[in-house]
């Protein structure tokens, strides 16, 4: 990611979307605006950050994750299919210009977890079984087969933001107070706290529908 800490990045802004380190997220590029940003971006180093768009109040979130261009194909009519990869977050600092596309001053930023890492190893375990718990009950009650991926990260911080991408349901709110976050352990403690709220839901259904089969789940 170079040894700067401060740059000028190009921002793509995405309603309802958050993009997390490690997390890929392909994108179908068809504005010009983002034509003329995506060309630009090809002749420098391929990252470009990607920033939560609220819509209702049209606004930008203050922080966001760098996307950097795995894959790209543009086809005849200069539409473009990208494959990114989320890298660093950000914090915006100022914005540059906003025309033709939005260009801002950001710093990187990581998570602090000073001493920590005695706690945060029981309190992953503790976030992978609620984790796996809620798979195998919501393969129960849907008789479908879900499972949890071969290698899900080890790493705490890894594994908050994998979590975080992967959360169910309309939560882009929630998905950017977990990629501000800058502690892991009070990331993984919110996921876990999420997890095991579902979890508990998932279980009294489960005996719901085991005592009552004939009730059908809506």
């Amino acid at each position: 990611m170079g040894e700067l800490s401060v740059r000028e990045l190009p921002l793509f802004p995405l309603s309802d979307v958050v993009l997390f380190p490690q997390e890929v997220l392909p994108l179908h590029i068809f504005e010009s605006r983002y034509r003329i940003m995506l060309q630009s971006v090809l002749e420098s180093d391929s990252m470009f950050g990607v920033i939560k768009w609220d819509s209702n109040t049209k606004s930008m979130a203050n922080v966001g994750c760098c996307a950097q261009i795995i894959k790209h194909q543009t086809a005849e009519d200069g539409r473009s299919n990208i494959i990114t990869l989320g890298q660093q977050r950000f914090q915006v600092l100022e914005i540059m210009r906003s025309t033709p596309f939005c260009s801002a001053m950001v710093s990187w930023i990581s998570d602090d977890n000073i001493d920590e890492f005695q706690k945060l190893d029981s309190l992953k375990d503790s976030v992978k079984e609620a984790l796996s718990d809620v798979i195998n009950l919501t393969s129960k009650l849907t008789n479908t087969k879900k499972n949890l991926p071969d290698k899900l990260p080890d790493n705490p911080m890894d594994l908050s933001f994998w979590i975080g991408a992967h959360l169910g349901g309309p939560v882009a709110e929630e998905q950017q107070r977990l990629l501000e976050e800058r502690n892991t352990f009070t990331r993984l403690q919110r996921e876990y706290d999420m997890l095991d709220h579902t979890r508990k839901q998932l279980a009294a259904r489960t005996a719901l529908k085991e005592s009552f089969p004939d009730i059908k789940e809506n």
